[in-house]
């Protein structure tokens, strides 16, 4: 194993946080267009598998690129989801059918599958333990700057050229990111060559079960981004918010001051009081959305949103890389983001039904969510006990 010493920003730390924040953009600069996409297609009845197909092809290669990452490495497990998002993001424009559509944002999903797993675990090589959640907040931020430049520059590409221009600048932003991990120095010692038996996954290789709690906070807390992803286009545009980015500019925008400063307070006081906070703010940007009847009162409730993200992330990742043995840390890291996509996709999957595409289930909707978040936050407060092993 690559071994950490007390200092985090150096090259490698740096040029990680700009593929990150390439990636980011890359991805998420198409979502709050996608909906409206679809429904020119004739698919409006299927907006909600435009982020539950995304998330279940990412659930389901989480096991493959965990292992992989333990095995072959972190980089080149980077590289491949990076690539994912480049030939996907140049097919959008060449499909015009909804079944098309659906089965590409499938295959879509590979892309984190595979990079977030192996960044967070080319993370925690390496930084030390002590700094892990200053680590993963200023990763995270990188993350959340390109998440609130993607929509942004996708919505104003979209309104002032065209979506397919959109889907050509996302290819762009992906291949950037590949270019810069391609000269990247593997942290992985004893690294394997790629050999197909090891897509092989057993029953034991798909969860670490040293992780559950983690895994039970970031399978709650994600309900509600499913629901934001999918329904949030439809409710801005209710609302009278042309640019369909502009929540998630607000939400990014937000957590991008935290994520730092949670990093370094989860690493001196602990990841559950952290979480805490993050739960019960996330409920409340989640019934603040539901009380939102003008664009002031959502985009408020987008900072809430974004604020509470920021807290949750950084802390909710080093947790997980605590628990987890070192030689399986990318195996547990795929088993907290196969909670995640589970989450996201379920909350994109229920939130689509509850909305039905009826604007007065709006307020229904978000309820909902708020109530599933306040679950993490009872859980941490009354169900779970504290492991006996202690961070490495």
């Amino acid at each position: 194993m690559y071994q950490s010493t007390g200092r985090i920003y150096n090259l490698q730390f740096i040029l990680l946080c700009l593929s990150n924040a390439l990636f980011s953009a890359s991805f998420n600069m198409m979502i709050p267009e996608l909906p409206a996409y679809l429904t020119r297609m004739g698919g409006a009845d299927y907006k909600g598998y435009i982020i539950g197909l995304f998330t279940l092809m990412a659930g389901l290669s989480r096991p493959f690129s965990g292992k992989l990452s333990d095995t072959i490495g972190r980089v080149p497990v980077m590289i491949f989801g990076s690539l994912v998002c480049v030939v996907c993001s140049l097919t959008y424009p060449l499909i015009s059918s909804v079944g098309a559509f659906l089965l590409l944002r499938f295959f879509h999903g590979f892309s984190t599958g595979f990079k977030p797993t192996g960044t967070s675990a080319y993370v925690s090589d390496l930084v030390p333990v002590t700094r892990r959640g200053e680590a993963m907040g200023m990763v995270g931020l990188f993350s959340t700057i390109g998440m609130a430049m993607g929509p942004a520059i996708g919505g104003y590409v979209a309104m002032r050229w065209n979506i397919n221009i959109m889907f050509q600048l996302s290819a762009l932003f992906s291949l950037l990111s590949v270019v810069i991990l391609v000269g990247m120095k593997e942290t992985l010692a004893n690294k394997q060559r790629f050999r197909l038996a090891l897509l092989k996954i057993s029953g034991d290789e798909i969860f670490e079960p040293l992780v559950w709690s983690p895994v039970i906070i970031t399978f709650l807390t994600y309900f509600s981004y499913g629901a934001v992803l999918t329904v949030i286009p439809d409710f801005g545009a209710y609302l009278g918010i042309s640019n369909k980015g502009l929540f998630y500019t607000f939400f990014t925008g937000s957590s991008i001051g935290i994520r730092l400063l949670a990093g370094k307070v989860s690493d001196k006081y602990g990841r559950v009081p952290v979480l805490k906070i993050s739960a019960v703010l996330m409920a409340i940007s989640m019934l603040m959305l539901g009380l939102a009847g003008n664009s002031t009162l959502l985009l408020a409730a987008a900072v809430v949103y974004g604020i509470s993200v920021g807290l949750n992330a950084p802390a909710v990742t080093a947790w997980t890389v605590d628990l987890g043995r070192p030689e399986h840390r990318g195996r547990a890291l795929a088993t907290m983001y196969i909670a995640m996509e589970a989450g996201i996709g379920l909350g994109a999957y229920f939130s689509a039904f509850i909305y039905s595409n009826q604007s007065a289930n709006f307020p229904l909707t978000f309820y909902v969510m708020a109530g599933i978040t306040l679950a993490a936050a009872l859980y941490l407060s009354f169900g779970y006990k504290p492991a006996q092993k202690q961070p490495c």
